[in-house]
């Protein structure tokens, strides 16, 4: 059981995040598009700290789960909880592939892949714009006002 409110933004305060959004994200987070490869502000990024979801802020990865998968995507071999990513069957591009996306808010995320490191032996390939990044040590994003774990250190 996560630790984080998981209902999700009201109509207003989803309208409220999404304006806030470049074109990019907007592309990617909400119309499910994809970054081109090696070009993502995370795919190179070493610090310690929480990847959180870029619209509603809920944590979504670890760095200690980052890896350099070579595929030109951030990736990650764990979620922060289980229960802040869901999994989507998606049948697009004549591919069988399994869509990952917030479990708060519904933003598209990436894809999970069964050829990560172990343990999971998973790759989360996620798009460096559905992100935001807090360092170790500095509070989590809140941008729904939620408090409580919300706000505590990454």
């Amino acid at each position: 059981m996560s630790r984080f409110d998981l209902s999700p933004p009201t109509p207003a305060q989803h309208d409220a995040l999404v304006a806030g959004l470049s074109p990019d994200e907007r592309r990617v987070l909400l119309q499910h598009g994809t970054e081109a490869p090696f070009c993502g502000v995370f795919l190179d990024n070493k610090r310690e700290g929480t990847y959180c979801c870029r619209l509603c802020g809920l944590p979504l990865f670890r760095s200690s789960t980052k890896f350099d998968s070579g595929t030109g995507w951030p990736s990650f071999f764990a979620p922060y909880d289980e229960a802040h990513v869901g999994r989507i069957r998606d049948t697009s591009h004549g591919m069988i592939r399994t869509e990952i996306v917030c479990a708060r808010c519904g933003s598209h995320l990436g894809h999970v892949f069964p050829d990560g490191p172990p343990p999971t032996h998973e790759r989360h390939c996620l798009n460096s714009v559905s992100l935001a990044f807090t360092e170790a040590a500095q509070p989590l994003p809140d941008p729904l006002h939620r408090g409580g774990a919300e706000g505590g250190p990454a």
